[in-house]
């Protein structure tokens, strides 16, 4: 099956919400977890144990792990074991983004049966030309998984180049364009990163042919209840992400949190087929 498909899979059997596994320092104090690898393990796999049954796409967020070296790096392709054996899909926040050879080496990280840091998708980034990213969208297609190329992200320090103007509209606006246009021959697995701290999303996405990942909620101020002003026809593509918001109050908070954020995510407007 194709990313989109098991995508749309998952999501009608739990739900759109997904859940980021962040294993920061401050989650691991609200967790009462020491800072080492130790505690890295215990904080992330729990995290999945906890909501395993219940979130359709968690998003291991990769620099907290290789914080940690070969040992964390270890601890995270356990976690995808994890997410995998709890029927979820995993999407690995990794923003690879390089040309060539070297974007071919990242692909065989990820993407492929035989990849030894094996996700269902991935995050990358496009500032090096969206084609380059043309090795792991390719990877990506053959395995039945997905890549998320970055296009407005949610720090405030992304407006300077992502809303940049061209002649074709802003640089973020150039890399839905292209994204939209390769998603044609890719069986729409290449999905947008688009924040859901902003009044508006800077760039167009009613006809965009793809999944569209929203982190933000929560800690950095984005709310479910704005993205619909944000994305306007576009709702119904949106996979709204959480961290902090869930994890970072203990693990007696967890459940309850993602509960509730999962029910106001479930009032959102359905507008597209594919969900």
């Amino acid at each position: 099956m194709s990313y989109a498909s098991r995508l749309a899979a998952a999501v009608a059997d739990r739900g759109r919400l997904c859940v980021g596994i962040d294993p920061m320092p401050s989650v691991l104090d609200a967790w009462r977890l020491p800072h080492d690898v130790q505690g890295l393990e215990r904080c992330s796999r729990a995290i999945v144990e906890l909501l395993g049954d219940r979130i359709a796409v968690f998003k291991p967020q990769s620099a907290f792990f290789e914080a940690y070296g070969s040992r964390g790096i270890a601890v995270l392709e356990q976690v995808l074991t994890d997410i995998r054996e709890a029927g979820a899909l995993s999407l690995l926040d990794v923003k690879r983004g390089d040309i060539g050879s070297s974007m071919a080496g990242y692909a065989d990280a990820y993407l492929g049966e035989d990849a030894p840091v094996r996700a269902d998708a991935i995050t990358l980034s496009p500032y090096l030309g969206v084609g380059s990213l043309r090795p792991a969208i390719d990877a990506a297609v053959a395995g039945g998984q997905g890549v998320y190329v970055l296009a407005r992200t949610s720090n405030p320090d992304g407006a300077g180049i992502q809303l940049a103007a061209t002649d074709r509209g802003s640089v973020a606006q150039l890399v839905v364009e292209e994204a939209r246009e390769l998603n044609v021959r890719s069986e729409n697995a290449i999905g947008l990163v688009v924040g859901a701290t902003h009044a508006e999303a800077g760039c167009r996405l009613d006809d965009f042919n793809g999944s569209i990942l929203v982190p933000g909620i929560g800690a950095q101020g984005g709310t479910v209840e704005g993205l619909t002003s944000i994305f306007g026809a576009a709702i119904g593509r949106v996979l709204p992400t959480a961290s902090r918001e869930v994890i970072g109050h203990g693990p007696l908070e967890v459940r309850n949190r993602a509960q509730i954020l999962t029910a106001e995510v479930h009032k959102l407007p359905l507008s597209d087929p594919n969900y």
